[in-house]
């Protein structure tokens, strides 16, 4: 009785397009941000924040800008880690050359670097979709690898060839080296998000998101209305791989701290976050959410949560076993419910909305 549409009129169309058209979706969401920003970092300790809530955040921003493309776009990339590593790398680029600028600026900056790659890359959709464009990013994704390499001057001619994160501060606060507390971090990394997420709702609600939906459906049928293609196309590019170019570069300095980006930006990154975006559900910035917080603290669950319950599991075991799971479930998904855990949620919603009526 608690969760009802009764008496919740809405009289205008600004009203019935709105992102929360319930009140209690309104509120609950507004509890959980003042929750994420004001309780969990006082309340969880740092090896969750460290292990679980930190990637979950950094995936979801990967997923998000996935699921532009893939979801409400229809088009297939393969190469979301090189995008990423292209963002990681413009970030350590430009805090290197201009060190006395705002880090946030530079993470942000290193997004636009990201989806001018990325546009350059999605040239090809113009011409080709489906398997072929999937396999043209893949390329993308193995030529960018190959520079995070074979290019010094992207790492600073280090002999190790790795990202040294350096020492920064936001009002007063380090938030990226060895001194930047767990805390610090993870509540930069939350505004980011937060922020993105909000600008991703409202685009994809806008007439630049309908523009996407229509040519996911039918291309043919969205250019005869007057949609046209590449523009739409490039756009969808240039927004998934700026979100990914963010993402890359949060994970290498708020996350990672530093190291190699060739291992940490490879195909199987790329592959990583495409099973979030299934698992999760096309088409919806939840299923994003869901599909990067499942995936992301799985590992952690299984390697520590099992032996913590009296299953004794190695790393090497739960790392295979992670790997089983989520094959299955990719199976599962696909056969059972294409639509992923967001469809679930949809389901739970409306048996909630009609309860103790049977649905």
């Amino acid at each position: 009785m608690l969760y009802r549409e009764e008496r919740q009129r809405r009289t205008s169309y600004k009203a019935d397009l709105a992102i929360f058209r319930w009140k209690e979706d309104r509120i609950g969401m507004l509890c959980i941000v003042l929750a994420a920003f004001a309780v969990v970092p006082f309340v969880a300790p740092p090896f969750v924040l460290q292990s679980i809530l930190i990637p979950f955040l950094v995936y979801a921003l990967a997923a998000i800008g996935l699921n532009v493309l893939l979801g409400y776009a229809g088009l297939v990339s393969l190469g979301t880690g090189a995008f990423m590593g292209v963002g990681a790398f413009a970030c350590y680029k430009l805090t290197t050359i201009f060190p006395d600028v705002s880090i946030v600026i530079w993470i942000l900056a290193s997004g636009l670097f990201s989806a001018a790659i990325g546009v350059l890359f999605g040239l090809p959709s113009l011409r080709i979709k489906g398997f072929y464009l999937a396999v043209a990013t893949l390329g993308a994704q193995f030529f960018l690898q190959w520079c995070f390499v074979r290019v010094p001057w992207l790492y600073n001619y280090n002999a190790s060839g790795a990202i040294e994160v350096p020492e920064r501060t936001v009002l007063g606060i380090v938030v990226t080296g060895g001194n930047a507390s767990v805390e610090a971090r993870y509540l930069l990394l939350l505004a980011i998000v937060v922020v993105l997420t909000v600008l991703a709702s409202n685009l994809i609600h806008s007439r630049i998101g309908r523009s996407w939906m229509a040519l996911r459906d039918m291309d043919i049928a969205a250019e005869l209305v007057g949609v046209r293609l590449m523009p739409s196309k490039l756009l969808a590019f240039a927004v998934s791989s700026f979100y990914c170019g963010v993402a890359g570069a949060v994970m290498m300095f708020l996350y990672y701290g530093g190291g190699e980006a060739n291992d940490a930006f490879n195909v199987h990154q790329s592959f990583l976050v495409l099973f979030m975006v299934i698992i999760g559900g096309l088409g919806s910035l939840i299923g994003s959410y869901l599909g990067a917080f499942f995936i992301s603290a799985l590992p952690t669950v299984l390697k520590f949560g099992l032996p913590a319950l009296g299953i004794p599991l190695s790393g090497a075991a739960a790392e295979n076993l992670t790997f089983i799971v989520i094959g299955t479930l990719i199976i599962t998904f696909l056969m059972v419910e294409p639509l992923g855990l967001a469809r679930l949620w949809q389901v739970f919603k409306r048996k909630l909305t009609t309860w103790p009526f049977p649905y």
